[in-house]
């Protein structure tokens, strides 16, 4: 049995030892520092029964360009527990989460182009199911 949750500080020492055993490309973890305090939401770990984590995926959003994208950073999921569909879940909650994540990024957007136009607007969005 695996837990997909957010991952905090407390867990980065074991998704860099996750990324060291089963990628090639290896962060400093200034790196994984980097993604937690930038974007707290979009890093996920997998957890096991005994609390070990055995997978992760770290996530970000692009927002220097005109379009507001996400972007997979790096994804891992220990050899002994793959074809579990693991790597998939946490696929899954880091786009649901980007997409969270992009209409607060619209919205700031929003409220900051009112602001200095000194115009004030109500909005109301509606995120419809899916």
């Amino acid at each position: 049995m695996v837990c997909i949750r957010k991952a905090t500080v407390n867990d980065l020492l074991a998704m860099q030892a996750c990324n060291l055993f089963c990628l090639p490309e290896n962060y400093q973890m200034k790196y994984y520092l980097y993604h937690i305090l930038s974007w707290p939401q979009l890093l996920y770990v997998a957890e096991d029964y005994n609390g070990r984590i055995v997978g992760y995926v770290l996530a970000k959003m692009e927002e220097e360009t005109n379009e507001c994208h996400g972007h997979i950073t790096s994804l891992a999921v220990l050899r002994t527990h793959r074809k579990l569909g693991i790597a998939t879940k946490l696929m899954t909650a880091a786009q649901n989460a980007m997409e969270q994540v992009w209409f607060v990024l619209i919205l700031l957007q929003v409220c900051f182009f009112t602001r200095l136009h000194g115009v004030q607007i109500c909005i109301a969005v509606k995120i419809a199911d899916n």
